[in-house]
């Protein structure tokens, strides 16, 4: 392996350990089934390691990695095949999506909302979806605003809209997650 090549994985492995949460948020609010989340987890870590070469550093690597997962999560939802890509210089890609079964403040009712919370969220609007991930994840409209592409005051006026349909999708148990 030449050293180029060593680096590119070196640093992708760092990446995935250091911003695994974001795969794994984009699967659960993008496909619904564990077999589909695995497929999507694993074609989002592909095109982070393909497109890799393409990162200059002129934002955060979290903000690139979003932009690449947010990408590809909505060319799989337009897909009609939902067989992850396959490339034979491609790493070995962890599949798994974490449970939060079994973590320190995550009783079984917590899990259940939060399932419920990920069902609402994907019968948002694709880019709806994105914007409300980005935002529970804690990002400023600012950094949305660099994933995304949109202005800061787009990014707040159809986040004001997508809490609004949220909310009216989580009628009912809006009062247990609070």
């Amino acid at each position: 392996m030449n050293p180029t090549a060593a680096a590119h994985d070196r640093q992708f492995c760092a990446w995935l350990g250091e911003h695994r949460g974001i795969f794994v948020k984009i699967a659960r609010a993008y496909a619904s089934e564990p077999e589909d989340q695995r497929d999507l987890l694993q074609e989002m870590q592909l095109q982070v390691w393909r497109s890799l070469g393409s990162f200059r550093g002129q934002a955060q690597p979290s903000t690139w990695i979003y932009r690449v997962c947010l990408n590809t999560a909505l060319a799989w939802r337009r897909a009609e095949r939902r067989q992850p890509s396959s490339s034979a210089d491609a790493p070995e890609l962890p599949t798994e999506i974490p449970s939060d079964e079994g973590r320190p403040g995550h009783s079984h009712e917590k899990a259940e909302l939060l399932l419920q919370l990920y069902a609402a969220i994907r019968q948002l609007a694709p880019a709806e979806r994105s914007l409300v991930l980005l935002l529970l994840d804690g990002l400023s409209y600012r950094e949305i605003s660099e994933i995304t592409g949109l202005t800061e005051n787009h990014v707040g006026v159809a986040l004001t809209r997508a809490r609004g349909r949220l909310a009216e999708k989580l009628k009912g148990i809006r009062d247990e997650l609070g």
